[in-house]
């Protein structure tokens, strides 16, 4: 009897995907004259082939996707097509895509570089005191927003819990935040608890597609509550047992704001990879190291210990902070560990 062969992990994930696409997206199709006029609309939210349209007059329409169209995500303006009548709860179908403004993706191990949302011109990168503040996360963003060249601005949410930090870990994140503005970031504190700092966060949005983005845990969903009340999101508490958050949104989704302009919340991650950028290019999206890079004495520096290094020059000088340097080195150990090889792509 022959031996069964046995599915790789990343194997059996796909099986599994494509199985529950197949019974919760029946395949839908309509004869062109069951369809009316091609109207333009905004992508809400993707699920798999459907996907939720807002047309011209704010309505939202559940659509199907039609497999001409190569890639499709929230905040893409699209051409679609209403039915006459619905079919399993589809009421229309996206059959084109218009040119993107801008593109925030992000490295998935199976999945390759996995879009997020399109056509946003700013992204508010969301820390918080809990589940742990961590810079090395924020300048992973940060290193994301400079590739693309969408303005970020840094949000440290949960404000109300510093008090209960001791004075050393207080004045650590007050170092980080002051380093980040000298650089001419734009920083905000808020609490989504208290509401303290809202107004000022509020204050950035009319006029522009700005996207919520950080690690689980952080507060995101809540702050998307309060800046929008009506909206239904779900939130939960950190988790008592792992003190990790807890993935509160699976999918990006954008919401209209009533001053104009939207904003789109984004599922949370554990951690943002960076793997698809050389090293090179991280290096220049820490705004700080751009002066003195190139100014190595071996073209080859890996910016540690190596002789006539830059970088470490300006550490040692005061003119760059050490902790920015040594997230860098921690951001190219994980690209080189978490990089997927080519066979494992291929899946």
């Amino acid at each position: 009897m022959a031996k069964k062969r046995r599915l790789n992990k990343g194997q059996q994930r796909r099986v599994k995907l494509n199985q529950r696409k197949r019974l919760e997206q029946p395949d839908v199709d309509w004869d062109n004259d069951q369809l009316g006029p091609s109207q333009e609309g905004r992508v809400i939210s993707r699920y798999g082939q459907h996907a939720d349209i807002m047309d011209n007059s704010g309505d939202v329409v559940r659509c199907h996707i039609r497999r001409a169209v190569d890639s499709l995500v929230c905040g893409d303006r699209v051409q679609w097509r209403r039915a006459t009548s619905s079919t399993d709860g589809m009421q229309g179908v996206v059959e084109a895509v218009h040119d993107r403004d801008s593109l925030l993706s992000r490295p998935d191990f199976y999945d390759g570089l996995k879009p997020v949302a399109a056509n946003i011109d700013q992204i508010l990168v969301i820390s918080s005191v809990l589940p742990a503040f961590s810079s090395q996360i924020i300048d992973r963003y940060l290193v994301a927003c400079e590739d693309i060249g969408i303005e970020p601005i840094l949000v440290l949410n949960k404000t109300d819990l510093l008090a209960t930090l001791d004075s050393e870990l207080q004045q650590e994140i007050e170092a980080c935040l002051s380093y980040y503005a000298s650089m001419g970031y734009q920083v905000l504190r808020v609490s989504s608890a208290t509401t303290d700092g809202l107004s000022e966060l509020i204050a950035q949005l009319p006029g522009h597609t700005s996207i919520v983005v950080g690690q689980s845990g952080v507060g995101k969903s809540s702050l998307v509550n309060n800046i929008l009340p009506d909206v239904d999101t779900i939130t939960n508490d950190v988790s008592d047992n792992s003190g990790l958050g807890q993935h509160t949104t699976t999918v990006a989704t954008w919401y209209e704001l009533p001053e104009g302009g939207a904003l789109i919340d984004s599922p949370g991650i554990r951690e943002f990879s960076l793997w698809h950028l050389e090293k090179e290019r991280v290096a220049w999206g820490f705004k700080d190291f751009r002066d003195v890079l190139g100014g190595c004495k071996f073209r080859d520096c890996k910016h540690q210990n190596d002789p006539g290094c830059a970088l470490q020059e300006a550490v040692e000088a005061g003119k760059i902070a050490s902790w920015r340097l040594q997230n860098y080195h921690r951001i190219i150990e994980s690209m080189n560990s978490q990089k997927p090889n080519r066979a494992m792509q291929r899946g």
